[in-house]
This record gives C-alpha cells, sequence and structure tokens, in this order.
C-alpha cells in the first residue's frame, strides 16, 4: 500500500438498528486496541459505555458512548450511537463529525430495511461508511443473502471484503478477498491463519472477481487491466478500495461476531488504513485555513462538571483556557465513557469535552472570530409524539421549566411548550420510550419527580342555528347597584372566521362607553361553551338594550352580555368541532398498502401518494387525519414498517363531529370540569 497511515486522531461512529450489538462491538474493539484489559458485557451492566442510569435501566444506549483509545501509537475516538429509532437524532450528529460510520447489522436479510434511513442519510451528506454483519458465529447467518437485502436499500454499491469460513451450518472464520488469506476464528482471541480450505476456493475466487469488477466501475486502467485478463497487484486494489471508500462511491462490508471478538482486528486495521483524515471532515463542513475551529456534536449536563459540550476540533490546536466566539473554554477533557480526563491541549482531529461553555449549543460550529450552523448540519428531527407534564410538587414547577430546557439542550429532537389551547405544559419527542427516557432523567438528573399524561385535543365548538337573546343583570344591595341590559343576536360564521362582535344601537339605549364592555364580557363566555368548550366561528351584535344613570357600570355590562351568551348559547344548536390534520406519512413502497389500511382504521381520509422524492422505493401517502387519531400514530406505524416508517403534519381545519365520539368526549369533558 502506498497510502500514508493518518498520523491525526481520527473519529469513527457506531451506528445501527437497536439490538444490532453496538456497545458490545465497541467493547471488542476497546480490547483489541488494548485500552481495558477485561471485555464487560451489556446484561452485566458493566461495560465502558451506557453508564447512564437510564441505559443501565433498560440494558440499552440511551445517549452517546464516548471513548478515545490508541490503536497502534494513532489516536482513535469511538462513538456509539443508540439503536433505537426514538433516539436518532444523536447519531445523525455525530456522524456528520466523525471521519466515518460502521453500520452494525445482523445476518438477516428481513432485517435489512430498518439500515435504510442510516445509508440515505450517510449518502446525503457524503460521509464514508463500512457495513459490519454481526452475530455471523449464529447457525445459518447468510452474508450473501443480507449482502442482496442491503444493496436494495443502499444507493452506493456494496462490497464484500471477506467471504466465511463455514464449518457445517457455522462460520468459523473468513477468507480476505484481497490478501487472499484465511483466517480461523477462536473465541476471545486472535484468530489463526490457515490454508484457504479447498471448498471455499471456488466462492473466494468468484467473490474476488466481483468485487474487483465493482471497483472497476470507478477506475479506468483497473477496468483495462480486468478486459486484458490481467491480475492486479495488492497494493492496487487496497489503493482503489480506499480511494473509493474516503469518496463514498462504495461501501465495504465486514462480517463477524463482537460477542467472540471474531473479525474486530480486521475492521481495526481496514478502519486505520482506509479511513480519512479530519481535513475531509472540515472541507465537507465547509471550514477552510489553519485557524482553530471546533464543531459542537453532543450536549452533557453532568452533576460534578456542569455543563460538557463534546465537540471534534476540525483544525488548529485546542487549549484549555482559550476563548471561541468570546466564551472561554473552562476545562478540557478525553472522554472514555463516564470518566473524563483532563488535558491542557489537543490537536486537529482529536474528541474532547469543553467545560461550562453556556452559550454554546450542539451544532454550533466555533472559531475565536465566532460562531455558525455549517450547511451540512443535519435537521433537527420534527418532533412525532407527546406528552402533558406537570412536577408532583408545586414548588418545583419553576425548577422543572428549567431542567426541561437541560434536556432538550442534551437532544435536539425534544422540545417542549405551553399549550395556548389547552393550557398543558407538552413535551414533544419521538415516541413513548424516547419521553420516558427523558422523565427519567429529570428524576436521576435534577432529583424532580414528574407525572405525565396523554395530552388533551384542542376541541373547539360553534353554532349551526341563530338566536336572539335578552338578558338583564340587576343586582341591589344598598348605595349603588348593578344594572346592564342587552339584546344580542347570535348567528353563525363560516368555518375559520373567528369571531366578530358589532352594535346596532341606536338612541343611545345602551352608551357608547359599556359597548366594549359588553364585548369583553361575550369573550369572556367564548372560553367555554355549552360543550365545555372554547367557541368559535361565531358572530354576536348589540342590538338593543337599557341602561341606569346611576347603577349602570362597565361590570354590569360585562356581566350582561356574558348572561347572554350563557342563555342564548345552548339554543344555537352547538356542535363540537374537532382538529383535522394534514398528515404526510413516508415508509418504503412494499408497506405503503399496510399504511392505507391504517390510516382508514383511524377515521382518516386518503388523498393520494407518491414515490417519495429521493428516496430509492419510497412511497409518501397524503391523507388527513383526526388530531385525536395520531397520539399513538408512529407506535403503530413503525409497528408495521420495521421501525422505518414516519410522518410530518400540519393543522388543516376544524370539522363538525357528532354521533357517539362527539357524545363520549363531551361526557369527558363534563366530568374533568366538575372533578376541578
Amino acid at each position: 500500500m502506498t497510502q500514508k497511515t493518518p498520523a491525526s486522531p481520527r473519529c469513527a461512529a457506531i451506528v445501527g438498528p437497536y439490538l444490532s450489538g453496538k456497545t458490545t462491538l465497541l467493547e471488542s474493539l476497546l480490547v483489541a486496541a488494548g485500552a481495558v484489559n477485561r471485555k464487560g458485557a451489556v446484561k452485566d451492566g458493566n461495560t465502558v459505555g451506557d453508564g447512564a442510569p437510564e441505559a443501565r435501566a433498560r440494558q440499552m444506549s440511551t445517549e452517546p458512548n464516548v471513548v478515545t483509545a490508541t490503536y497502534l501509537d494513532e489516536e482513535w475516538t469511538f462513538v456509539d450511537c443508540p439503536g433505537s429509532i426514538e433516539l436518532l437524532q444523536d447519531g445523525l450528529n455525530a456522524m456528520v463529525a466523525a471521519d466515518i460510520a460502521v453500520i452494525v447489522c445482523e445476518p438477516d436479510p428481513a432485517k435489512a430495511l430498518a439500515v435504510s434511513p442510516l445509508l440515505k442519510m450517510l449518502d446525503d451528506h457524503n460521509i464514508p461508511h463500512l457495513v459490519f454483519v454481526n452475530k455471523m458465529d449464529q447457525q445459518g447467518a447468510s452474508v450473501k443473502a443480507t449482502l442482496e437485502a442491503l444493496q436494495n436499500v443502499s444507493e452506493r454499491p456494496l462490497v464484500l471484503r471477506e467471504i466465511p469460513i463455514r464449518d457445517g451450518e457455522a462460520v468459523s472464520g473468513h477468507v480476505d478477498l484481497v490478501s487472499e488469506r484465511a483466517f480461523q476464528w477462536n473465541d476471545g482471541d486472535r484468530s489463526t491463519l490457515i490454508q484457504i480450505p479447498a471448498t471455499t476456493q471456488d466462492r473466494e475466487a468468484e467473490a474476488r472477481t466481483e468485487m474487483l469488477e465493482t471497483l472497476a466501475d470507478f477506475d479506468d486502467s483497473l477496468l483495462e487491466e480486468l478486459l486484458e485478463e490481467v491480475t492486479p497487484s495488492t497494493e492496487e486494489i487496497y489503493d482503489n478500495l480506499t480511494r473509493d471508500l474516503q469518496q463514498d462511491l462504495i461501501v465495504p462490508v465486514f462480517f463477524g461476531s463482537a460477542e467472540n471478538d471474531h473479525g474486530i482486528t480486521r475492521l481495526l486495521k481496514a478502519l486505520r488504513h482506509e479511513t480519512p483524515e479530519v481535513t475531509a471532515v472540515a472541507e465537507r463542513l465547509g471550514v477552510a485555513g489553519g485557524d482553530v475551529a471546533v464543531q459542537v456534536f453532543k450536549t452533557f449536563h453532568a452533576g460534578h462538571t456542569g455543563k460538557l459540550s463534546v465537540a471534534r476540533v476540525l483544525a488548529g490546536k485546542l487549549s484549555d483556557g482559550d476563548t471561541l466566539d468570546g466564551e472561554r473554554v473552562s476545562g478540557l477533557y478525553r472522554m472514555i465513557g463516564q470518566k473524563q480526563e483532563k488535558l491542557s491541549a489537543t490537536a486537529a482531529g482529536a474528541v474532547v469535552a469543553m467545560g461550562r461553555m453556556d452559550s454554546v449549543t450542539t451544532g454550533d460550529l466555533l472559531t475565536a472570530a465566532g460562531r455558525s450552523r455549517p450547511d451540512g448540519w443535519p435537521e433537527t428531527l420534527v418532533p412525532l409524539y407527546s406528552m402533558a407534564v406537570h412536577a408532583d410538587k408545586r414548588a418545583d414547577e419553576v425548577k422543572l421549566s428549567g431542567a426541561l430546557a437541560k434536556v432538550a439542550e442534551e437532544d435536539p429532537s425534544i422540545s417542549y411548550e405551553a399549550s395556548q389551547d389547552t393550557g398543558e405544559l407538552l413535551l414533544w419527542g419521538q415516541g413513548e420510550m424516547h419521553l420516558q427516557i427523558a422523565l427519567d432523567r429529570l428524576r436521576n438528573r435534577f432529583h424532580l419527580e414528574v407525572s405525565s399524561q396523554r395530552p388533551h385535543v384542542a376541541y373547539k365548538e360553534t353554532i349551526r342555528k341563530p338566536v336572539s337573546q335578552h338578558a338583564r343583570h340587576k343586582k341591589q344591595s344598598g348605595g349603588h347597584g348593578e344594572f346592564g341590559d342587552v339584546h344580542l343576536d347570535i348567528k353563525p360564521l363560516p368555518r375559520g372566521e373567528g369571531f366578530s362582535f358589532t352594535d346596532s344601537i341606536t338612541g343611545g339605549v345602551v352608551p357608547k362607553q359599556y359597548i366594549p364592555a359588553v364585548e369583553i364580557g361575550v369573550k369572556d363566555y367564548l372560553g367555554r361553551g355549552p360543550l365545555g368548550f372554547p367557541v368559535v366561528d361565531v358572530a354576536v351584535n348589540l342590538s338593543d338594550g337599557q341602561y341606569h344613570t346611576v347603577d349602570s357600570s362597565d361590570m354590569a355590562f360585562r356581566k350582561a352580555g356574558a348572561q347572554a351568551m350563557r342563555e342564548g348559547m345552548p339554543k344555537c344548536g352547538p356542535v363540537l368541532l374537532e382538529p383535522i390534520l394534514n398528515v404526510r406519512i413516508a415508509v418504503p413502497n412494499e408497506f405503503t398498502s399496510r399504511v392505507q389500511r391504517l390510516v382508514s382504521g383511524r377515521r382518516g381520509q386518503i388523498l393520494g401518494f407518491d414515490a417519495k422524492p429521493g428516496w430509492k422505493n419510497w412511497d409518501e401517502v397524503a391523507c388527513l387525519m383526526p388530531q385525536s387519531e395520531i397520539h399513538d400514530l408512529i407506535i403503530e406505524l413503525r409497528s408495521l414498517t420495521m421501525g422505518t416508517g414516519s410522518y410530518t403534519w400540519t393543522f388543516d381545519h376544524l370539522q363538525e363531529l357528532t354521533g357517539r365520539i362527539a357524545d363520549d368526549i363531551v361526557a369527558q369533558r363534563a366530568a374533568e370540569l366538575e372533578a376541578n
């Protein structure tokens, strides 16, 4: 190989679906690199990563595990990203900052589809990536079938770098297709070099030819050699593989077993020799020149160190105490899972944690002169699931707001808002588990007891027919009394018109100074109509009335206006309105028919479907759905689509709702109001 091994620190993001074995792979890589003496296990709760209480309780990654180690005198940072689709945001952010992504998957063709969103994101951002097919020591594991299934969801050609050696149904080793050397696997130990078994030689020759033909698609001189039946040198093949990987033209495929340390050293060597330097990431994110530039890709709020901004140094040398965009770096650390090692300075390529940079957020590209958000930074995921939350103790309500801000800062795909329609504090995320993890963080890190419930739907009500209503408010209790007399004409407005108030008073029967008070009284009532919900699309006209020179006042006419509405509205044929959303559901096209049935079963109206722009073999289904039906839509959608389906929504209109569903909603609302 002619390529000089990069000396600058490098970074690999380890990504893949839930249960693919990423955290176990991280442990194996650390053992192979000599960073730890003893390999931990997820089930035993003693891994370097997954140290947070939320992760230990679920035996799964709930946030990125950032670990820096040294392999053959080179510094490597591995970022083990959560596998749950609900925790995807952290993985997207880490991949953009990394030199390469290692996609971990199982040897199951049926599960290949779960990898498609990751492949799409990596291809869109031109991030070099390879595949590690894990758990190949399982009975019946098939690299070929898995490779074919993965190719169906990858825009880039997959290049198999090795083939399995089989002992009956079990895989017992591999043959490297470049060096044409065979290795026997040994559980928990290095592989043994062996002769290529005779039963494997034909398959090896065929697979090697396929690899070379794929590489020849990107190299004319290699193509000429193949056409002339000239065998290319090993060095030439390695050069082609390295160049094509670094340019994101191909996706190399390796395999092994992280549980038993099979194929790990081979993977490490491939990463070491073929991963590009940090300058490629800097170019991808638009960083030019040698001045210090730092890309923040994760934020933690740690109890003893305070806020930590985890970042990749893209250019220059970063030292503790440096100033970036006017803010001083107060502590510089190397991350080793839940632990930190203090540093005085670090070079370009390193991943570090910067202490107490309060104004810095995930996604910031920091320099001494300022900060920006690079064009290649991934968009924040659209919120898909919400819960209404409140502190169990009233005294903790202010503390809750501050804690939620920190949780949302750690994970940008979490957000919160006070609903103007229902008055609830809504916590938004990617799914039920995502929000349960957020609630656990509030309890574990901020010592807050928080309760949650399904959010209320923002139902409204309106009227179907006009009514004229007279009301008189009269009260006498010694001294000045209260007197206000009004005649209101109440009528419905077209949908979406809102509220209108007018007056047709003549002869001063209601003095001008009291007319605004009548309008206020009307609005007071509109907050809760006869069905218990806010009233919309109603016009009210003040047509007549009376006043008293002594007892009339603004408050008296305000009460008279509210009384007229209270007495008149039940006569206007009140009807419930439910919010209807415009929903666009994106799924692999093999699931399109299932989605159509899903929409119909949730009182939805299909508007049509078409190919999703820029997505291979994906459809986008457009529909109208009641807001009450999409609360847990994402849960069922993911269940139907192997975790790949998603959707976006916008409010479309309010629609009348009658029948048993409406009766049940009104009855439930009445019970809630009575209880409160």
